[in-house]
């Protein structure tokens, strides 16, 4: 009897042996979905809502973690992804500029980008915005006024995307900014405070007081639905066609089952009601591009960044 349990015992060794280490399944511990801003923009609230449906879906707490750097890097938040370990455990969800502008303007852990995207799941509502007592209510009327008057630009940072598509439509039409400084928030306190002339921001950060702004420019694809008589950057400036997006990105060593799961539940939550009047609330554009499909919009998006560069002497 003993010598059959020792064997029996031999047997069961042998074979787990054979079998290769046993790995728990993803995810088995907490889950961070980081955000390098601060919070209550849409892509933070739309991060929320995926990582509650993560909770949902898989069991195991996810939260998001904002990480707010402000002016344009050294993206504290995509840093702190890039040196994590390449498991799915920490997620980046990070607008265009970390993959776009992160490897191009000397911060060593994104150079080169570490990144993969997982999906692409919001177009941002950004817009170029002022008071409406300001003595210029479109962007033919700020160029004029902009030849013999100093004038101020806030924005998220000078090296982002969407101040550089700001900074470039400007040189376009011929005029350029008096001076600019970067703000972790650009909203209506920013206005009435007088810190700043015209802003670079989000549209869902300018919802209290709405009725009190100007929107000379949206730097979309297409109009907002809010601001349908408001035109494009790129219909101003065609060469400068180039919507503001933000994604999910992972370490690119991170296995493909794990890309996966994250990206079953962000597809899913983008499809939600939840999320559907939470955009048409804000004037984003919730929906879900695949890991291919985004890999192509950045491609896309680089040769807009090429001549933005030009116009730019960069």
């Amino acid at each position: 009897m003993h010598y059959r349990f020792k064997l029996a015992t031999v047997i069961a060794l042998a074979t787990t042996a054979a079998a290769g280490p046993v790995f728990a399944e993803y995810p088995e511990k907490p889950v961070s979905f980081v955000v390098p801003f601060p919070p209550g923009d849409v892509e933070d609230i739309l991060t929320r809502m995926i990582a509650d449906k993560f909770s949902e879906k898989y069991g195991t707490s996810a939260a998001v973690v904002n990480k707010p750097g402000g002016g344009g890097g050294p993206f504290p938040g995509a840093i702190e992804v890039a040196g994590a370990a390449a498991d799915g455990y920490t997620i980046g969800s990070f607008v265009m500029d970390v993959p776009l502008v992160g490897p191009l303007i000397g911060i060593p852990p994104l150079n080169p980008n570490p990144f993969e995207p997982v999906g692409i799941f919001v177009a941002y509502p950004m817009v170029l915005a002022t008071r409406n007592d300001a003595p210029y209510q479109t962007m033919d009327e700020l160029a004029a006024y902009a030849q013999d008057n100093k004038v101020s630009l806030a924005h998220f940072g000078a090296q982002l995307t969407p101040t550089q598509v700001t900074f470039s439509m400007a040189s376009q039409m011929g005029f350029s900014y008096g001076s600019d400084a970067a703000f972790d928030a650009i909203d209506c306190n920013t206005f009435a405070s007088g810190d700043t002339d015209v802003g670079n921001t989000s549209i869902q950060l300018l919802l209290p007081c709405l009725d009190d702004m100007t929107i000379l420019a949206t730097l979309t694809s297409d109009r907002l639905p809010m601001t349908p008589d408001v035109p494009t950057v790129g219909e101003i400036r065609p060469e400068l066609l180039l919507g503001m997006w933000n994604g999910l990105f992972v370490h690119k060593d991170t296995p493909q089952d794990v890309r996966d799961k994250i990206a079953v539940v962000a597809a899913e939550t983008m499809q939600s009601d939840q999320a559907k009047k939470f955009a048409a609330q804000t004037g984003a554009v919730a929906y879900w591009q695949t890991a291919d499909e985004a890999a192509a919009q950045i491609e896309a998006d680089m040769v807009v960044m090429g001549t933005m560069a030009e116009i730019l002497g960069q």
